[in-house]
C-alpha cells in the first residue's frame, strides 16, 4: 500500500481556555487511525473486501479533494458525494468519523438495532451521507441527476463524486448515465470506479475506455497510490465528466 503524508483533521471538539489551563479535544486522526476505527465495527454482515476496496481512495476524497466539511454539510456550494457501492461501508463510516461528521463513539453500534449506521448508508441518519444506497446500479444516475439539478438552480461550482463498484457496470442504468453525460458535457460529474476484478462482464480494452468513448475523460491508476489518486483526482477535464477507475486487488485475494 503506497501512502503519504496528508493532513490530519481533528474531531469536532472544540479547544476551550479557561485561565492558563488548556482543554483540548481528540487528537488529530489521520489515515493511520482509519484501521482502528475500521476495527471498531464487527458484524456477521461486514462485506469487508467491498469497504478495505475503497478506503485508500476515501480517505484521499475526503482528506485532500472534496470541498465540504461538517459545518458546510448542508451548504448549496457544497460539493456532493454519494456513495453508490453501498454495501459494506465500514471504510465510508471511518472517514467520516475521521472527519467529524459524527462522534467516533457511534463506530462499535455498526449494523445493531438502535444505531444510525446500518448495513447500507441511510441519508437520513447518517450525517454527511448524500443519499441511501446499497441497491446497485443505482449511483450514477443519481449524480447525473444531481449535476442537473445543481445547473438548472444556476450552481455550476459544486462538483458531484459517485464512487461505484466495477461490478455495478454489468447494470443497464449505468451504461445509461455513461452514454448521456459524455455528450451533454456534464463537466461537475466525477465517478470512481473501485476495481476489484468483481464484474461479470467486463469491457474490452478496461472500464476506462467504456468511459471514453462515450466522450468522457478518463485515467486508471493504483487505487493504493495516493499521490497517484489526487493527481486523477484533480487533472482539469474541461467541457468533459470525469472518470477515475481505481485498480486495487482482486476481491478474492
Amino acid at each position: 500500500m503506497t501512502t503519504t503524508a496528508s493532513t490530519t483533521a481533528s474531531v469536532r471538539t472544540p479547544t476551550t481556555t479557561s485561565g492558563t489551563a488548556s482543554v483540548r479535544g481528540p487528537a488529530p486522526v489521520g489515515f493511520g487511525d482509519l484501521d482502528r476505527l475500521m476495527s471498531l465495527m464487527t458484524g456477521d454482515e461486514k462485506h469487508g473486501p467491498a469497504a478495505t476496496s475503497t478506503l485508500d481512495a476515501l480517505w484521499v476524497l475526503y482528506d485532500r479533494v472534496l470541498r465540504v466539511t461538517p459545518e458546510t454539510a448542508d451548504a448549496p456550494d457544497r460539493d456532493r458525494f454519494l456513495l453508490s457501492k453501498g454495501h459494506g461501508p465500514m471504510a465510508y463510516y471511518a472517514v467520516l468519523a475521521a472527519k467529524g461528521f459524527f462522534p467516533q463513539e457511534w463506530l462499535p453500534g455498526f449494523g445493531s438495532y438502535d444505531s444510525p449506521l446500518g448495513h447500507h448508508p441511510d441519508r437520513v441518519l447518517v450525517p454527511g451521507a448524500e443519499i441511501g444506497s446499497g441497491s446497485l446500479g443505482h449511483g450514477l444516475p443519481l449524480a447525473v441527476g444531481s449535476v442537473l439539478g445543481l445547473r438548472a438552480q444556476g450552481l455550476t461550482d459544486p462538483r458531484v463524486w459517485v464512487l461505484i463498484g466495477d461490478a455495478e457496470l454489468d447494470e443497464g442504468s449505468n451504461h445509461e448515465a455513461i452514454a448521456y453525460a459524455g455528450p451533454a458535457g456534464l463537466e461537475q460529474l466525477h465517478t470512481l470506479v473501485v476495481d476489484n476484478s468483481s464484474a461479470t462482464h467486463g469491457w474490452p480494452g478496461g472500464i476506462a475506455s467504456r468511459f471514453e468513448a462515450a466522450g468522457w475523460s478518463a485515467r486508471t491508476v493504483d487505487g493504493r497510490d495516493h499521490e497517484a489518486l489526487y493527481a486523477a483526482f484533480t487533472a482539469p477535464h474541461p467541457g468533459r465528466p470525469r472518470a477515475v477507475v481505481a485498480r486495487v486487488e482482486p476481491k478474492s485475494a
